[in-house]
């Protein structure tokens, strides 16, 4: 099945080029919206996940977090915006 909504990323590296501290606040900000399944495991939300792109700790929020729960998806994006981190939108080629 092939994705059709826009990816908002998120790295883990400042507008400047510094690592942002602490290393861990994607897996903090990926459990909040998790949730911890039959198997006791903490299972991350479609919307909101830790990735590794291109070498990088980043940050994916799917688009429809903000149709499903716009407050968490304000808060992602004001959450990278006060802390200066690098954002970029992933489209695929047929999501306009």
């Amino acid at each position: 099945m092939q994705e059709t909504r826009c990816k908002l990323v998120i790295e883990s590296v400042r507008e400047d080029g510094k690592r942002f501290r602490p290393s861990d606040w994607i897996e903090r900000i990926s459990s909040l919206m998790g949730e911890f399944g039959p198997d006791h495991r903490l299972h991350y939300a479609h919307e909101v996940r830790p990735a590794i792109i291109d070498g990088e700790k980043c940050l994916v929020v799917d688009e429809a977090l903000k149709e499903r729960n716009p407050q968490a998806y304000e808060y992602i994006l004001e959450f990278a915006r006060s802390n200066h981190l690098k954002i970029h939108l992933e489209c695929p080629p047929t999501a306009h």
